[in-house]
């Protein structure tokens, strides 16, 4: 799932995780592993959000899913396994105009 930058804010806060910017330079093989998305990375490694819900649902939201542990305890190298669900969801506020 690809996340506008409001609901990137929005799962920040949420999580307390940090977003890979577009221009990381491990995107392109996240790209290239996962498909395209928003990654975030916290202290338990690189997660993912997936919607939930149903299309035009009141408020959008998403699972987070779990790609990637860290392997090491400087947190510098992610050793990925299957998607995981996490259980936790993150629910988007709709912003007023």
């Amino acid at each position: 799932m690809k996340l506008t930058s409001e609901q990137v804010k929005q799962t920040v806060n949420q999580l307390g995780a940090q977003v890979l910017p577009d221009e990381h330079p491990a995107m392109p093989q996240l790209n290239s592993m996962f498909g395209e998305h928003t990654f975030f990375v916290d202290e338990m490694g690189l997660k993912v959000l997936e919607p939930t819900g149903s299309p035009g649902a009141e408020r959008q939201s998403g699972e987070v899913v779990s790609l990637a542990d860290w392997g090491d305890s400087d947190l510098t190298r992610l050793m990925a396994h299957e998607p995981e669900p996490t259980g936790v969801i993150v629910v988007f506020e709709l912003m007023k105009h």
